[in-house]
């Protein structure tokens, strides 16, 4: 269905592409592969009409093409459900999926009860039962966001459907429901590219896997026929040994939270002692977030006792949190935790602007320093956060909060849609941290990652701390049956 021959692009200072061929084809799932920074996103621009290549043509069942635009792409039959969310939070769920090409009476008005129509018969296709087409976007919660973005690509009637992390932010039922629409798309012939980090679901979904590393290809594989090792080789140029992490944790105890109520959570009770990780497990909506947020002074605390060293304290705001030494690293950085159009050191200053005076060779110090501890991969730290790749950002948002010397560090999703190898690095920070006697609260809801990290993992359910599982006692299995409510 579609050939790239030589695909080249250039930005300043990086050759995003260099000499890409590949091949998709109808009725197939064909995966693309790669750490951040390896050419992906570019590649499906160019695919989509959002960049223009630098060289190399495209063909498009047996025809070469030009793609000048996003609009002439869709016409083609190109669709893309980006990574980054495009919906509009003021308007209804159905103005969301049809936003150019809603159904109109003849002199020009758009038909609203065929508008409603479409959007239900849509969703009644994705399984989409919790909300309604008139629904606001604004009220749907961040996995239900991501279904009506993959609603919204579907609605186009593609012959080529792009899928960017499209499981990033979804449960384990709504993944399921959608590699089933992925399977019927497949038998009606439309061919889908499919990025992704997690390997499991690859090797699950996909019919063959092409690997970029440094904007150049690397090969493609048959997904049926190879191991995860061997994709993960060929990302990264060398083999990913999985690794045991001691524990750093002390018997003191530098937080205790008692009977704790806030919006989406009721009694909740832990400790967290010194140089621990303590992780949050549970369902989407379960009250993890939620908690991390009330302990910030982001959303109000309505009951209950936060005791920080034997002291009593009332966080009300997030700088009173900042000045106790507590920081929250939320779980979409690029909405809530960074600065794209700002420098890596405006970032990195942004949560001490309120104790500090600006100044700007004292900043970029700083952040060098924070560059150089992090590994954060940019040639100045006066370059914007938003040419770096996703793992870099997550670390300059880690930076970013290690600049307000904090002793409990709460991070939410932390290694949420970066590579194997950054992934990798993460984890390395995090238990540096904690050898240095800072206290970690890691919420996250891949199981692999909570069950390598933490000391112990409390399990939450519709708002209740149910349990604290020790790391020996623990197992993926032990724990989506506790947050499924099996055990409640």
């Amino acid at each position: 269905m579609l050939h790239l021959e030589n695909i080249s692009k250039s930005f300043p200072g990086v050759k995003a592409l260099d000499g890409v061929s590949l091949e998709f084809k109808a009725g197939e799932v064909h995966a693309v592969c790669g750490e951040n920074g390896a050419g992906k996103s570019t590649l499906m621009n160019i695919i989509t009409g959002n960049y223009q290549p630098d060289g190399g043509r495209l063909v498009w069942n047996g025809e070469e093409i030009h793609i000048p635009d996003v609009q002439h792409g869709q016409r083609l039959g190109i669709s893309i459900v980006y990574q980054e969310r495009s919906l509009v939070d003021s308007l209804s769920v159905a103005e969301n999926i049809y936003p150019i090409n809603k159904p109109k009476y003849r002199w020009g008005i758009i038909n609203y009860p065929a508008l409603y129509q479409n959007t239900q018969q849509l969703l009644n296709r994705l399984q989409l039962n919790e909300f309604s087409p008139k629904t606001l976007v604004s009220s749907l919660s961040p996995a239900q966001k991501q279904m009506v973005e993959i609603a919204k690509a579907l609605a186009m009637n593609p012959q080529l459907l792009i899928l960017d992390e499209p499981t990033a932010s979804i449960t384990e039922r709504e993944t399921r429901l959608l590699f089933e629409i992925i399977k019927r798309l497949k038998e009606e012939g439309v061919a889908i590219i499919y990025i992704s980090h997690r390997m499991a679901e690859i090797r699950e979904i996909a019919d063959r896997v092409s690997v970029l590393k440094d904007g150049k290809y690397q090969g493609t594989v048959v997904s049926r026929d190879t191991t995860i090792d061997t994709i993960i080789r060929l990302m990264v140029g060398r083999d990913m040994t999985h690794k045991v992490y001691a524990s750093n944790a002390a018997g003191e105890v530098v937080l205790s939270v008692r009977n704790l109520s806030g919006a989406g959570f009721q009694n909740v009770n832990f400790q967290l002692n010194k140089g621990e990780i303590l992780g949050f497990a549970g369902l989407v909506g379960a009250g993890r977030t939620e908690v991390a947020k009330a302990l910030f002074g982001a959303n109000p605390i309505l009951s209950g006792e936060v005791i920080l060293r034997d002291e009593t304290v009332q966080i009300n705001h997030p700088s009173e949190a900042i000045g106790l030494g507590i920081a929250y690293v939320p779980e979409d950085r690029k909405l809530s935790g960074l600065f794209l159009e700002k420098t890596i050191a405006e970032n990195i200053a942004s949560a001490r602007l309120q104790d500090l005076f600006y100044e700007e060779d004292a900043t970029v110090s700083t952040a060098q320093v924070l560059q150089q501890q992090l590994g954060i991969r940019t040639p100045s730290v006066r370059n914007k956060v938003m040419k770096l790749s996703g793992g870099n950002q997550q670390k300059v948002v880690l930076a970013k909060w290690l600049n307000t010397q904090p002793q409990i560090l709460m991070v939410d999703e932390p290694t949420h849609g970066v590579d194997v190898g950054a992934k990798s690095e993460i984890y390395d920070i995090l238990k540096t941290l904690t050898a240095e006697g800072k206290s970690i609260i890691m919420i996250s809801s891949e199981l692999p990652e909570l069950l390598t990290m933490a000391d112990r993992i409390a399990v939450m359910h519709e708002g209740r701390l149910v349990t604290i599982l020790n790391k020996e006692e623990a197992s993926e299995e032990k724990i989506i049956q506790i947050a499924s409510g099996q055990n409640v």
